[in-house]
Order: structure tokens, then sequence, then C-alpha cells
């Protein structure tokens, strides 16, 4: 099985931003004779968060992975995120590379970088593919992150116990049911170990979120003007952001296409792999959204 193979970078450096006193990791994988897809890290992933997938696109494509602040190798200063500047600092990687266009994957917290991609960077994207975000203010999303921080800011064992509580939000039931016990325990585990004594980069990403929204407060029609070609999948059994909300998308981006998954949660690249990748393949090919989807995605 494809996710099953080992991979390891071909290239890996940094960039120097914030004039020099802050750094962003990357990672690619290829030798720069293909287009590029980029993998964009939910909120506590890291780069190597990726490698399982990265064989359901390479080698067909080259790859690209980056950490935000507060993730990876990246600085994790205790100082204000923003979702803009995640997006510059990927401009920013691809002009070193040489890389004109990408095609940008973003799920979850990585849906939020990658719609700003596409309201700042529209001529520098091939592609858009986003999975599990909404572009309105929605009270329940609102209360959801609300809780979040506050698990984040409390002392042991509130954090501890968060972690039990997060996964059962994301899964959907088929999902839950295979990694239920010692699998998701591991993944628990790891979550725990790398944020335990790093709560602030949480809080920060995740505060991040604040002006993202504030600023669809304010300019309400900001991404109804992003023209590039968009895939949206939505899993049809998520909870963390149900598809109600999801579905709004249709309305606000002017060249969208939306795929319901069937038996998914949040993380529909993750739960249903053999939709997910061979559909964004696809839509890379043609570089539109009236390809011939694959059977099963609705």
């Amino acid at each position: 099985m494809a996710g099953t193979q080992r991979v390891a970078p071909d290239r890996t450096g940094f960039v120097q931003v914030e004039n020099g006193t802050r750094q962003i990791y990357w990672e690619y994988f290829g030798r720069g004779e293909r287009e590029v897809v980029v993998l964009l890290n939910g909120l506590a992933m890291l780069t190597r968060s990726w490698y399982r997938n990265v064989p359901s696109v390479y080698p067909e494509f080259d790859v690209l992975l980056y950490d935000y602040f507060g993730q990876g190798q990246s600085s994790q200063e205790d100082e204000p995120y923003f979702i803009p500047k995640f997006c510059a600092y990927l401009v920013q990687i691809m002009d070193e590379l040489g890389i004109e266009r990408v095609h940008p994957i973003g799920v979850s917290y990585g849906g939020f970088i990658a719609a700003d991609l596409g309201r700042l960077y529209g001529d520098r994207l091939h592609t858009l593919t986003l999975s599990g975000i909404i572009l309105t203010r929605e009270t329940l999303f609102q209360m959801y992150q609300d809780l979040s921080l506050m698990f984040y800011r409390l002392p042991e064992p509130a954090f501890e116990i968060y972690t039990h509580y997060m996964y059962e939000k994301i899964f959907g039931e088929k999902f839950a049911q295979m990694v239920y016990g010692q699998s998701s325990e591991r993944t628990r585990l790891k979550f725990y170990d790398r944020y335990h004594d790093r709560k602030h980069c949480l809080i920060r990403l995740t505060e991040a979120q604040d002006p993202f929204f504030e600023n669809i407060d304010n300019d309400p029609d900001a991404y109804r003007h992003v023209t590039t070609p968009t895939l949206i999948f939505t899993g049809e059994q998520d909870r963390a952001l149900p598809p109600w909300q999801q579905r709004k998308l249709l309305d606000i981006l002017p060249n969208a296409r939306q795929i319901m998954v069937p038996e998914s949660g949040h993380l529909t690249y993750l739960e249903r792999p053999d939709i997910f990748w061979p559909t964004v393949k696809a839509f890379f090919g043609a570089k539109s959204i009236g390809f011939q989807a694959l059977e099963g995605g609705r």
C-alpha cells in the first residue's frame, strides 16, 4: 500500500523571516521536474505527519512541506501568529526553490492557510483543495475554539484530559472503530508529548484564527474573488465542522466543487484515502472542477 512506503525528503532547509529573527522549516520531495503539491499542516501536525501520505501523490507530483510557527522545527516563540504571514512564508520558500505555481491541499487548520493563499496569492496557484473548513462565522465553531483554549490554559491534568476528548470529536464511526484502542492511544500520546510543555504554541496557533475571521467580518466578499479552481472535501460524518456549515463554501467561492465523502469524519484524507487521493490527482490533472470524480465520492 502506498501509504506504508518509507519516504525521505530530497532537500530540506530554512527560510529566514521577520527580518532574520525567525525561521521556517521546509522539506522538498523531488527534483524540481514536476508540478508541486503543498500539503498544509493541520493545527497539531508537522512535516513528518505527512510522510505516510506523500506516496499518494509522489512521484507523479513533487511535494513541498513546511512547518508554521509553533510546529516542528520552525520558530516557536510565545508571540502572536498570523495566517496571512504563514502564506507569505510559503511564497518565500517557493521563490527560494524557483517554484512558480503549486497545488495546495489544506485540511482542517491548513485549510485556512490554503483559503488565504487563494485570496492573497491566486496567481501562484494551479488549483486549491480544501477539507474541513468554513469561511463564515459559526457560533458552534467559536464555542469549540474557546473550549480548546480553556483546556490549553488550565494547569494539568486539564490538557491531558483534552487529548482524550479531541479525537472523539474528529473521527467518523468506521475509522474510529478501526483505530480505537492502542492505535488511537499512540497518537494521543504523541500529541501530548509534543505539546504538554509547549502549550503556548497551540494557544498562539488557535488565536491566529481570530484575526482570520475578523477579516471576514470586515470584508464579507474577501473570498468571493478567489477564482482558482477549488475542490472541497466534506466528510458526511464530520462533527467538528458539520456538512451544513461547510456547504456554505459553495455560496462564497465562485469556482468551487464539493465532494461529499461517505463514512468519513473531519479528516477525509486520512479516513477515506481511497477517495481523497485519486480524486485530487484527477483534479490536478484537469486544473478544472469539471473533471470526472471517482465513484464513491459524491
